[in-house]
């Protein structure tokens, strides 16, 4: 949970920080929230003091404008969040490829290959790790398929129920869990799906060390 404030904390500060006109409903659709939450998270940085909102003038008929300036905390709170978030994300990542590498690494390299499921930062640190192995994903599939992903196409998650796979990489750091039962729901079974976020099992079951 902490993470993913200061992530967002961080998002919101580079987009006042940009210095362009910035309205609460754009700010919302960057951040895929409701329009109340946005407001409710600037008033936050606000009384933080990490931000400064004032008004300014404009015609009747157009009611109230405000606009967001970063304050010099704000500005230094942004240079530690960043700094923060990057080495999070570093260690994150560390944390996901040697997963990756326990839980893949024992695979036959003829048997039926691994699976790609989603598109991203994760899914490209899946994919590096899978070559890494000498492992070549047979695809990548995820809820919306279409278009191209580190040069194949995205297909529909659905065809993974008839696919002969050894494992399905959940490649997601969002919430990985959230994908799960919906895999299940179209047959695949449990121990086929490998997410970022769980430990790693040896060849006769046993945990290892948790990601």
């Amino acid at each position: 949970m902490a993470d993913r404030h200061l992530e967002r904390d961080l998002r919101i500060l580079d987009a006042i920080g940009e210095g362009t006109p910035l309205t609460q409903r754009a700010l919302a659709e960057r951040l895929g929230v409701a329009v109340g939450l946005a407001n409710l998270y600037l008033k936050r940085l606000g009384r933080k003091g990490l931000i400064k909102i004032v008004e300014f003038p404009s015609k009747p008929a157009t009611g109230k404008r405000l606009r967001y300036l970063l304050t010099p905390k704000g500005l230094a709170a942004k240079t530690r969040l960043a700094y923060e978030y990057v080495g999070r994300s570093v260690e994150l990542y560390r944390l996901a490829r040697t997963g990756l590498r326990a839980t893949l690494g024992a695979l036959p390299r003829n048997g039926g290959g691994v699976a790609l499921y989603g598109t991203g930062e994760a899914a490209e640190l899946a994919y590096l790790t899978l070559k890494e192995l000498g492992l070549e994903p047979v695809g990548v599939f995820a809820r919306q398929p279409g278009g191209i992903f580190l040069g194949m196409p995205v297909r529909d998650m659905r065809e993974l129920a008839g696919l002969p796979v050894d494992r399905i990489v959940v490649a997601t750091f969002d919430k990985p869990k959230l994908h799960v039962p919906e895999l299940r729901a179209l047959g695949i079974p449990a121990e086929r799906l490998v997410t970022l976020d769980q430990p790693p099992r040896r060849a006769n079951g046993a945990r290892t060390a948790r990601l």
